[in-house]
């Protein structure tokens, strides 16, 4: 007879479904927001980006949260003047105490309706007690076809995310620390 497995600490973990930590924003491309290309200036998607993670973070599992990681941002489409720019965030798999967070980056054109992928990006946050340690976070249901791809192809992102901090673990390791006026 087969013995019955024990129940782990992580299957008496909340979950929630991945419509719960969802995001939106909006916002207008303004002449000051523009690059020497007259497109949207990466950095300042970035900054939108880090920001709507941070929030669908936070959503997920109600307490401090920090980015542990930007794993990915993509630029697809240039972003101009005359578009709108709307990012969708959530978090389609959790880890342990991480949970990796998915923004996608859509440009529409106010003047014709056209609406484009202009970005995708993948961060990955760590939630975090009051004392700074690390908490186990709410495990992911995913619904929709397209939470249900992110969801199964997030291990293979995991792995990737885990040997590329050990290798700039390992780099970082042989770097100076000393300035050259030093």
């Amino acid at each position: 007879m087969r013995e019955i497995p024990k129940p782990t600490e992580l299957d008496q973990v909340e979950r929630k479904y991945v419509r719960e930590t969802r995001c939106f924003k909006t916002s207008r491309v303004f002449p000051t927001d523009v690059n020497n290309h007259n497109t949207l200036f990466g950095g300042k998607l970035m900054s939108y980006i880090d920001d709507i993670a941070s929030i669908t973070a936070s959503k997920l599992c109600r307490v401090n949260t920090v980015t542990a990681s930007t794993d990915s941002v993509d630029f697809l489409y240039p972003i101009n003047p005359t578009d709108s720019v709307t990012l969708e965030s959530f978090v389609p798999w959790t880890g342990r105490s991480s949970m990796e967070v998915f923004v996608k980056v859509i440009r529409e054109d106010l003047k014709t309706g056209e609406k484009k992928i202009a970005a995708t990006a993948f961060l990955t946050f760590v939630a975090l007690d009051e004392n700074n340690r690390k908490l186990i976070v709410p495990r992911i249901i995913p619904e929709t076809e397209e939470e249900k791809k992110l969801y199964e192809t997030a291990p293979a992102r995991a792995a990737m995310r885990k040997q590329r901090r050990e290798e700039s673990k390992k780099f970082a390791d042989f770097l100076t620390v000393s300035y050259p006026w030093e």
